[in-house]
């Protein structure tokens, strides 16, 4: 049985801490609990001071992982050191999935990591998902869906990018799995479902089919289009923006129907955001009747 383990979240119910914005600016105890698992990052500069080392030995410790299992997850996260850290977390996930593939405690264990105080190594059980190519699509967005819901920013990140991959393999698919997704009352799962089909993204490959075809998306995208939520209406509108690159005419045509169909300033922030570049471009051309509501936009 693994350890209880003191919990330093960044759990919106709790006091927040003031995360740091250089690597200067982060005290050493808090350095140390991030090494430790004790504490969440609140900052992309606090994830890349973390010691991937350091942390893997704590955390084994604390799920209850021993011997030659801890010693590989210390090893790898040692070998990982000079990668990038998108490579880092992934890599130390795939290492999580091959340790519990056929491990007696595999679940005890995997729940344990996956509850972890330290949101990177929740991120390492969300990979670990991704790192099973076995489990049909419908299993493994079930198993991924409380992670694209957990409070930290840094673990929903990981949670679209863990099944993004899964769904461009079998697109038509994916989108009809991630429909309800869009539409789920918890505005954290529609982003995951808008970010995880986005046909560019910012950190991860493309998804070429819908670069060259973007209207299947619309099957997510029409759900989404008055969001109530500031995140869900931006990822809209980046993958709006997205698609733009490739596919200009689609996009204009999509935005000016919204326009005419939709009233709500939610939708015409979407729009706004969504050509963008098309804007910048000088090539975006607005719904002559709507010009104001282009230009104010966003709800609060």
């Amino acid at each position: 049985m693994a350890p209880n383990i003191e919990r330093k979240t960044a759990d919106p119910q709790l006091p927040r801490r003031k995360g740091a914005r250089r690597m200067s600016e982060i005290p050493p105890e808090v350095l140390r609990e991030l090494n430790e698992g004790r504490l969440e990052t609140l900052t992309l500069v606090e994830w890349l001071a973390i010691d991937g080392a350091q942390l893997s030995e704590h955390v084994a410790r604390d799920i209850g992982l021993q011997g030659r299992d801890s010693k590989a997850l210390v090893a790898r996260a040692q070998l990982l050191r000079s990668e990038g850290i998108v490579q880092r977390v992934k890599g130390t996930g795939a290492t999580v999935h091959a340790i519990l593939d056929g491990h007696s405690r595999r679940d005890e264990v995997f729940e344990a990591l996956a509850t972890h105080p330290s949101d990177m190594a929740r991120t390492w059980a969300a990979y670990s998902l991704g790192a099973d190519p076995r489990p049909p699509l419908a299993t493994r967005l079930r198993a991924v869906i409380r992670f694209a819901r957990d409070h930290s920013m840094a673990v929903r990140e990981c949670a679209w990018d863990t099944i993004r991959p899964h769904i461009a393999r079998d697109l038509k698919r994916g989108l009809e799995l991630l429909e309800p997704w869009a539409r789920h009352e918890d505005d954290r799962v529609r982003r995951c479902a808008i970010e995880a089909t986005r046909p560019r993204g910012v950190w991860c490959a493309h998804i070429e089919e819908l670069k060259a075809d973007p209207e299947p998306g619309l099957r997510l995208l029409e759900h989404v289009k008055a969001d109530e939520s500031d995140s869900v209406r931006r990822s809209a509108g980046n993958w709006l923006n997205d698609a733009s690159k490739s596919q200009p005419g689609w996009v204009q045509r999509v935005c000016a129907r919204w326009i005419r169909e939709s009233s709500d300033d939610g939708t015409a922030w979407i729009v706004q955001h969504g050509l963008r570049t098309l804007r910048k471009k000088g090539e975006a051309t607005f719904p002559s009747s709507q010009p104001g509501r282009l230009r104010q936009g966003s709800r609060k």
